[in-house]
């Protein structure tokens, strides 16, 4: 079978329209509508019917569109390792992210990446740990940086990098003149929360735990579903929150925003890097994870 052909059904599939197809692929629609005859003339399979300007995919279409992505990520695999061997690796990479590797790590790593091999494309994805975790699982993303980790048997999990948590308040807050503050303190200070998919809100309930305080004690006003939207709630002094140091460090430079110290209490989580168990990691996905790790580090699979 041509590859371009089953390129562009996959592409009539996704799209699920002819017209979108062809001006994604910078083709005619008569050209698209060609394609899709002659893969059903050579599977001798009716594939695909249109209903208007949409388009209804056979049971026949199904299995050839499922064995369609798999040879064409294929090739693109082979391409990729030619290029890994020559030293001019090109392609496409989707990878996910929760909030704080995404916003304030990946982008400068990705940006040295692609310094060293131009020729590549990297989609990042960002979104909450548990979202990832599910693309990862179905393949729509190949890898991810999590700031959570949790049991998942079709996942494969590994400490990659590590983050500071602080607590930080409005620079007008009774805290911000330097003393430490207590977990009982805290617990009776108007709190903001990340939403229930955060690995941030999971990382911080764990730590508060491990330091005797139930999460379900702290006087919660507002659940935030970003940490920008977080930043400005303490500004607004909403309340108090616990966030990774990454996400306010302009701030605490600038004054606007205030380090409060907890007694006997240190905050600090992993970020994991996830893939997706039993799976082979693509010749660029495997270049990218040698320049996180700074070395040729064999990453698993299983």
């Amino acid at each position: 079978m041509d590859l371009h052909k089953l390129a562009v059904y996959c592409k009539v599939i996704e799209c699920k329209s002819f017209t979108r197809a062809a001006e994604a692929m910078f083709l005619t629609q008569p050209t698209v509508s060609e394609h899709i005859r002659a893969l059903e003339q050579e599977t001798g399979q009716h594939l695909i019917n249109r209903l208007g300007r949409e388009i209804n995919v056979s049971e026949a279409g199904n299995i050839l569109y499922s064995y369609a992505r798999k040879m064409l990520h294929l090739q693109q695999e082979a391409l990729e390792a030619l290029g890994h061997y020559s030293g001019n690796l090109a392609g496409r990479m989707a990878i996910g992210a929760g909030t704080i590797p995404g916003a304030y790590i990946l982008p400068e790593k990705i940006g040295a990446f692609k310094k060293r091999y131009p020729d590549i494309n990297i989609t990042l994805r960002i979104a909450g740990s548990r979202t990832i975790a599910g693309e990862i699982l179905s393949g729509e993303l190949e890898m991810g940086i999590l700031g959570a980790q949790w049991r998942e048997s079709g996942l494969v999990w590994r400490e990659i990098f590590s983050d500071e948590l602080i607590l930080a308040v409005a620079a007008d807050h009774p805290w911000a003149k330097g003393r430490e503050i207590t977990l009982k303190q805290l617990a009776a200070e108007p709190f903001i929360m990340r939403d229930h998919s955060s690995g941030t809100r999971k990382a911080v309930a764990k730590i508060l735990e491990q330091h005797g305080l139930n999460p379900a004690h702290l006087h919660v006003v507002a659940e935030m579903g970003s940490t920008e939207a977080i930043r400005q709630s303490i500004k607004a002094s909403i309340g108090v929150a616990i966030l990774s140091s990454q996400a306010v460090r302009d701030d605490i430079a600038h004054g606007s925003l205030v380090e409060v110290a907890i007694e006997g209490v240190k905050m600090v989580r992993p970020f994991y890097m996830v893939t997706r168990k039993n799976k082979a990691i693509s010749p660029l996905c495997t270049a990218f994870i040698e320049s996180l790790i700074d070395g040729p580090e064999p990453f698993p699979v299983s």
